[in-house]
């Protein structure tokens, strides 16, 4: 049995890996519609849920790979004539549904593990050599651009996979020819040579960049974070000044949390500051802080929607979070000591810092663990192998002083 293509039939390389790819493809489609329509509402409903995408995920990557690799056979290899060259119109649109194949098999997969790479959540891919891709930030516009990508495509792969079967039986129920089963046995068929045209080729490309377009025009607007600007209506009371004379010119309030064992990393867009700070304790204390956060402004990678219903955070309920402290001396700089009002509740809570003044310019960096529990997050999710109890939370901003 010859492996390689002839122009009268297709060798046993291209019919492996023709039927490998779509043994593949009509798996991974259905895992993942599966995965999507499942619920999370407890820990092992989210288990199921993370497996399903681990595997419809880890088989993606694979599609790819197998996918390149039937790409370039067929470059190298002789295309089997068509078996009724007279019917221009069928044999192109055929060449067309082939080219379409090709490039939504490479195109589908990649799109999702760029998603999949440029945030982070539940439901690894199942292989050794890590999450991301060369190139790929961490980054939630690139997120939802490959998403819509993927979603879009991925409703053409399946189009021109249901019309490439129809093709496939009606040559073989109505046509009666050996279409079908030359990809099947091996069989040869036809005798006539015929010319294969490569406006196809061209033709496929010019409707997904036509998707593309389409793609980027559905992408939902996204806002960069804007640096928090210090806003506050009512001064924290103050021991060394009337009011807030320190202003945040740029900062991050970023946390991190395990999910199904992976490392999950978020931040609040929307935040304000304010700061009473002097170099010199008055009676102990050094100043205060007020910091409001608007809840909705969470990001987190893929489980953001998940993050802000009634089982975490619940911003529809509670739209703001406050923490107000008073900033101590410590061992190693200072930290900040109060009470942290989230989700209703209220919870003492205390943020170590390190702070770094240069002239009317001040640097601050600290960080402290939550337990999402003592918030009442999460009450479902009593396993911590699928969420875990420990909230880091990290905070980076510059601040100016203001008279």
């Amino acid at each position: 049995m010859p492996l390689a293509n002839t122009t009268q039939s297709y060798g046993s390389v291209a019919r492996i890996l023709h039927w490998l790819t779509a043994l593949m493809i009509l798996t991974a489609i259905p895992l993942g519609l599966i995965a999507n329509d499942l619920p999370y509402d407890t820990s092992e409903a989210l288990a199921q849920k993370a497996q399903l995408f681990s595997l419809h995920k880890t088989l993606g990557v694979a599609v790819f790979f197998v996918a390149l690799i039937r790409i370039l056979w067929a470059l190298v290899q002789t295309r089997p004539q068509a078996l009724h060259p007279e019917r221009r119109a069928e044999t192109a649109l055929a060449e067309v549904a082939h080219w379409l194949l090709y490039l939504s098999l490479v195109i589908v997969p990649l799109s999702g593990w760029v998603e999949h790479a440029a945030t982070t959540g539940f439901a690894p891919i199942l292989w050794p050599f890590g999450q991301g891709l060369p190139f790929v930030p961490q980054s939630v516009t690139v997120a939802e651009t490959a998403a819509a990508m993927h979603w879009l495509f991925t409703k053409i792969l399946i189009v021109t996979i249901l019309a490439h079967v129809a093709g496939a039986l009606k040559h073989h129920l109505i046509d009666r020819d050996a279409t079908l089963r030359r990809m099947i046995s091996g069989r040869p068929a036809g005798k006539a040579r015929a010319r294969h045209r490569s406006w196809p080729a061209v033709a496929a490309a010019a409707i997904y960049a036509v998707g593309a377009g389409v793609a980027f025009a559905l992408m939902p607007a996204h806002e960069a974070p804007q640096p928090a600007p210090v806003v506050a209506e009512a001064p924290a009371p103050a021991t060394t000044s009337a009011g807030p004379n320190w202003q945040v010119t740029e900062g991050t309030l970023g946390f991190g949390v395990r999910q199904m064992g992976a490392e999950v990393q978020g931040s609040f867009a929307d935040w304000t500051a304010a700061i009473v700070f002097d170099e010199a304790a008055v009676e102990g204390k050094h100043g205060t802080v007020t910091v409001s956060i608007a809840t909705d402004s969470l990001t987190l990678g893929s489980v953001t929607a998940q993050a802000k219903t009634a089982d975490f955070l619940d911003t529809a309920t509670h739209p703001a979070a406050t923490f107000t402290a008073d900033i101590l001396p410590a061992d190693q700089g200072y930290v900040a000591q109060g009470t942290l009002s989230l989700r209703g509740v209220q919870q003492p809570v205390s943020l170590p810092f390190t702070l770094t003044i240069t002239g009317d310019t001040a640097t601050m960096q600290g960080s402290t663990t939550l337990d999402r529990r003592d918030f009442g997050m999460g009450a479902s999710y009593s396993d911590e192998s699928s969420v875990g109890f420990g909230v880091v939370v990290n905070v980076t901003l510059t601040a100016q002083r203001v008279e």
